[in-house]
């Protein structure tokens, strides 16, 4: 396991190091919203990218700061952080090999292989992936990346928060999707730091509790299965340097449903005319499910994806 701690002083320090395209991400607010919901919400648009999603921040990061000489990454993803990877490390002259579910989004799949990566299929979920990965890297001699493993991974996602922080001055809660950790932890390292009142909630969808029953046991603890339209935070084994992170990053983790994913999903589109995936969405689903206990509130939370096929956007986001 990665035995070093996350640094605000590294997320600081990050910005100059991470693709620009990525930077400076829309803060986004709906008045409308804020009625509905009875508080003050801002959402930090991360789907406005060639990625559509948070990824490439902390891959860009990951590649500028920790690689040299060109070599053969090797990884596991639903898609997003595999783009984010290719993104990055291929424009750097790596190689980038990608393990995917069988059942993984085709969108993702082909988003991957048009960015560069090799992209080969294993196995029934992303754990079962990233075993098959883990296990071809080894053999192979070449350098596995695990998302929630690298710090460098987290503290770009880091930047996400500070930029927040640059915007607004005080937030009641943050409350920040939960897969495999990177984004939940490098937010609350910063948020930690410079906000240290605001109550950092970390959002699971029920369907895949692995990491909020690891954040309670204070230790990695597996599922058996994971059943959830959120694939990308459809997480059965937790990786054991996000569990320890989270202990000083992140006060709380909620579950919450597909339907109040759903829901979010919806909102989000109505309100700000975002399209977002459900993993995208997890946060606003936790504000929703939570929101008697921000009445009147500052709270905010991070669209971190958006890529859907067509045919999820028709049967999850019909025209009003």
């Amino acid at each position: 396991m990665n035995t070093m701690s996350l640094s605000p002083a590294r997320v600081a320090e990050a910005r100059p190091l991470i693709d620009p395209i990525f930077l400076g991400s829309a803060l986004r607010t709906s008045r409308d919203l804020d009625l509905d919901l009875g508080m003050s919400l801002w959402l930090k648009d991360e789907t406005e990218n060639p990625i559509r999603s948070f990824k490439g921040r902390g891959t860009s990061l990951f590649v500028n700061r920790e690689l040299g000489e060109p070599t053969t990454l090797v990884a596991a993803s639903a898609g997003n952080f595999g783009q984010g990877l290719a993104h990055a490390a291929v424009r750097a002259g790596h190689r980038v090999v990608v393990f995917a579910a069988e059942t993984a989004s085709p969108l993702k799949i082909e988003a991957m292989h048009r960015l560069g990566a090799e992209v080969i299929l294993h196995g029934q979920d992303l754990d079962a992936a990233k075993a098959e990965a883990r296990a071809f890297a080894a053999e192979q001699g070449f350098r596995f990346v695990e998302d929630g493993a690298e710090p460098a991974i987290a503290e770009g996602a880091g930047t996400i928060a500070l930029e927040m922080t640059e915007a607004l001055s005080a937030l009641d809660a943050v409350l920040i999707p939960l897969g495999n950790g990177a984004l939940a932890t490098g937010l609350g390292c910063w948020l930690k730091h410079h906000l240290p009142q605001t109550r950092i909630v970390a959002v699971a969808a029920e369907g895949a509790p692995c990491m909020a029953h690891s954040f309670v046991a204070g230790q990695p603890l597996e599922t058996p299965a994971v059943d959830t339209m959120a694939d990308g935070i459809a997480v059965r084994v937790p990786v054991p340097f996000a569990v320890a992170t989270m202990r000083e990053t992140v006060d709380e983790v909620l579950l919450v449903s597909d339907e109040a994913i759903l829901e979010a999903m919806r909102l989000a589109r109505r309100h700000l005319g975002c399209v977002v995936e459900p993993a995208g969405a997890a946060g606003l689903a936790g504000i929703l499910t939570r929101r008697q206990d921000y009445a009147g509130a500052r709270v905010a939370t991070v669209l971190c994806g958006a890529n859907l096929t067509p045919e999820q956007v028709a049967a999850w986001l019909p025209p009003n």
